[in-house]
């Protein structure tokens, strides 16, 4: 089966698990998802299945959004509520202390990635550092906060919701953590929920238990397209001897095509409107490349 498919994952469970309990509710042994969600986080998981996983480098849209919960005064060893606490503070502000911070981590921001991340520093993946109680520098990362709106606030007990939108890369533990010193009194994420992802949105998405209670012959209506994640790219319309060669990896005549954009990339489709995978624009060449092919493995 060949598409993609949007889970809700729930807490508690990494990502890599839940991409392997949909192999054996589809399955399908390709299956590849779009972006890390940590085990305490929920929320929207795009999984690509079958052949789709061959253009997961060639997702356009990579921003997301997220409703993040954090407490005043705590700091772990983690940057979440799921770490052992190394730190303790006094919290000496508000609400509108907390609106007035959040206003200097809107725009472009540099962050530093957890140490407790599956970012490679040497070869070393830096969680695998942490457990080991290593701790090394890592570079700052430029990241942006499109959006980042108070939803609500409890300050008797320290804890606030916010709602962010950012760029792919962004860490919101990390966020959280800058922002509780920014109020000098430190923070930590306490509940994590990805909201949107690659253009699709959670209200769209199906828990593994909705998938499970499928019979198998109705899974099907659950897989969206590839082409949906690829939207953003040019399409052309392409006829049937064009097909059979683009299909064959052959080139085709741009002086023999109507429709072709400016992009580098674009979505070529059969005379049937069936997609068949993205083409390469070689201007220098007069022609489009096969760039990926559409299959079902």
């Amino acid at each position: 089966m060949t598409g993609v498919l949007l889970l809700d994952k729930h807490e508690g469970i990494t990502s890599f698990r839940a991409a392997s309990q949909l192999r054996r509710i589809f399955g399908e042994k390709k299956i590849g998802h779009t972006g890390t969600l940590d085990p305490m986080a929920s929320g929207l998981l795009p999984v690509l299945l079958g052949g789709a996983t061959r253009f997961s480098e060639l997702l356009v849209s990579h921003d997301k959004a997220y409703r993040a919960t954090f407490l005043l005064g705590v700091q772990t060893d983690t940057l979440d509520i799921t770490g052992a606490v190394v730190c303790q503070r006094y919290v000496d502000c508000g609400e509108a202390d907390v609106l007035r911070a959040l206003d200097a981590f809107r725009g472009r921001i540099r962050q530093y990635p957890p140490m407790y991340s599956a970012v490679s520093q040497n070869g070393v993946r830096l969680y695998k550092l942490a457990r080991q109680g290593v701790e090394v520098e890592r570079p700052a990362r430029e990241v942006e906060i499109y959006r980042l709106e108070l939803v609500s606030s409890n300050v008797q007990k320290g804890e606030y919701i916010v709602d962010v939108r950012c760029s792919a890369g962004t860490y919101i533990r990390s966020l959280v953590c800058d922002l509780g010193e920014a109020l000098g009194c430190g923070a930590v994420l306490t509940a994590l929920r990805r909201t949107e992802a690659n253009g699709f949105f959670v209200r769209d998405a199906h828990t593994l238990d909705e998938l499970r209670a499928c019979p198998p012959q109705e899974l099907r209506a659950y897989v969206l397209p590839i082409d949906r994640v690829l939207s953003a790219y040019p399409a052309v319309a392409v006829t049937e001897k064009q097909a059979i060669r683009f299909k064959n990896g052959g080139a085709l005549d741009l002086g023999r095509l109507r429709g072709v954009g400016s992009g580098v990339l674009h979505r070529v489709y059969g005379p049937d409107g069936v997609f068949l995978g993205l083409g390469e624009l070689r201007p220098e060449q007069n022609e489009l490349a096969v760039r990926r092919l559409l299959t079902e493995r």
